[in-house]
């Protein structure tokens, strides 16, 4: 199989508070914007958001939502600054293994930061 891109679905039952929050407070470059569908560049790949989703008012659970989306960035600190800055809620933790920066996206979807 020769890739030409990969990309990352999420389904969102409120699109665009979904695409407000990816776009303007994560700051993900918008591709592509429909009505029920946008495209943002996803460090080398893409994150699609597609309406006709379930939304929770608190982090979903594994059983909800088995993955977690993983922004690997180049200064921690500075990420995490400038997300808080935009508005967000960032939980660092520290592990043996490495910290992270833990956001819950309106969706109820867990991202993590990691340097």
């Amino acid at each position: 199989m020769n890739l030409n891109e990969t990309g990352i679905i999420i389904f969102c039952e409120n699109y665009d508070v979904a695409l407000k929050f990816y776009s303007e407070k994560v700051g993900l470059h918008v591709r592509k914007k429909g009505e029920h569908l946008s495209v943002l560049d996803f460090g080398g790949s893409y994150l699609m958001l597609e309406d006709n989703g379930v939304a929770s008012v608190k982090e979903k659970t594994r059983a909800e939502n088995p993955t977690v989306i993983r922004f690997n960035v180049n200064n921690f600190e500075e990420a995490v600054s400038e997300l808080i800055q935009r508005g967000v809620s960032v939980d660092v933790k520290k592990h043996s293994w490495g910290t992270i920066g833990v956001i819950i996206d309106p969706e109820g979807n867990r991202i993590e930061l990691k340097d």
